[in-house]
């Protein structure tokens, strides 16, 4: 009888979400081992580093556990803390940052706990997709009938939400975490019901100071205008150049790039097999994990990875469509933006279609904070259809 309680509710279980995320994690632990096992900076085993990425795997799936469990009602209870929470420790992360990874990475985004380094801005993301889905749900509930005004209104409460985030993220120097905050706010803006006589002038003016800013970057005089104004740094420059020309310095700033470009393109159809790495890659552990996969499995392989992505994308979108809680269906909304937009830039910028802003690759690049981020996320997703009946 005990046994039967406990697994009563196995049938609202999405195993469809979790099948995905179980095999993108299998290669994560395999591409994590040749990155290590070939990285000439390293001076452990390969297999420690594999160990302590499976441990954090562990955590994210107690995690995912936990979360199923939470019930609507206290989940948006303890929204408003969590964001307030994650407020107060990126504002401290402003001054108490670590500076060997500043000096590693150009961004003072990391705390550092002992042997342990935690990146705030991961859990941050979750934070606030949580809070725009209440804030979103709350003014719809207010206003039954949709005007100009009352949406004026909504955009006003999301960007006060955002505002604060996008604040500290830039104190920090982090365009890539910018970025995908910027993404999940997106999203959430499509899909709150605000009219398209707004959303279509938001998306003409985005797309116009997109391109004016691209034109600036482009220029002598732009670059100038963008550093005075503290909007980009010279390693952000440096990125944008390796972007536009890959190969136009293969031996420093473009060095990255180029040699992600290469190692994926020597795979060929089928690749060059398990633990192969002729091509050496800087950073091939994180964010350059794609050029492993490449390297090692070829076209077919990474064909596979991004077959995955997709299909643990649609899996969410079905739950986002299929539940009748209109917060979830925000909150399901933010987390899709974040994945979706995580696995866009860094395969992009692996392969020279997007410039490279230093996101990992979701549940494959080595990193806790990232890795608990996405799985947290999907927990969320999967306590849509678990929580489904318990509560409206």
């Amino acid at each position: 009888m005990e046994k039967r309680n406990l697994f009563k509710n196995d049938n609202k279980i999405d195993y469809g979400v979790i099948l995905p995320v179980f095999l993108l994690c299998l290669v994560g632990l395999a591409s994590l081992y040749v990155a290590s096992y070939h990285d000439p900076l390293s001076n452990s085993s390969p297999w420690n580093d594999v160990f302590q990425q499976l441990l954090w795997y562990v955590v994210g799936v107690v995690a995912v556990i936990i979360i199923m469990h939470i019930k609507p009602r206290q989940l948006w209870t303890i929204t408003k803390y969590a964001y307030a929470a994650g407020l107060a420790v990126m504002a401290l992360l402003v001054q108490f940052y670590d500076e060997d990874m500043q000096r590693a990475t150009g961004s003072k985004n990391w705390f550092s706990l002992g042997p342990i380094t935690v990146q705030p801005a991961e859990l941050m993301k979750i934070a606030m997709i949580l809070m725009l889905a209440m804030v979103v749900t709350k003014h719809n509930a207010s206003y039954q009938q949709r005007t100009l005004k009352s949406d004026g209104i909504l955009i006003g409460k999301m960007l006060a939400v955002v505002a604060p985030v996008l604040f500290l993220i830039m104190l920090q120097d982090d365009f890539g975490s910018m970025l995908v905050f910027l993404a999940i706010f997106g999203g959430i803006f499509l899909m709150s019901g605000i009219s398209w006589r707004i959303i279509i002038p938001v998306i003409v003016v985005f797309l116009v100071i997109s391109v004016g800013t691209i034109a600036l970057v482009v220029s002598d005089g732009g670059r100038e205008f963008l550093s005075d104004i503290g909007l980009f740094s010279q390693y952000q420059f440096a990125r944008i150049d390796s972007w536009l020309d890959p190969f136009h310095d293969v031996q420093g700033d473009s060095m990255q790039v180029a040699s992600a470009m290469m190692a994926i393109g020597s795979g060929g159809l089928f690749g060059k097999g398990f633990n192969t790495s002729e091509i050496a890659v800087q950073v091939r552990e994180s964010d350059m994990i794609f050029s492993v996969i490449g390297e090692n499995f070829g076209f077919v392989g990474s064909a596979f990875v991004v077959l995955l992505y997709f299909i643990l994308i649609y899996r969410m979108i079905r739950v986002c469509f299929d539940t009748n809680n209109e917060f979830y269906s925000y909150l399901a909304t933010g987390i899709i933006m974040m994945i979706l937009f995580h696995v866009f830039e860094n395969i992009g910028a692996n392969i020279g279609l997007l410039p490279l802003t230093g996101i990992p690759l979701p549940f494959i690049s080595q990193g806790g904070s990232a890795l608990l981020s996405n799985m947290v996320g999907v927990g969320l997703i999967l306590a849509m259809r678990y929580q489904a009946t318990n509560e409206a």
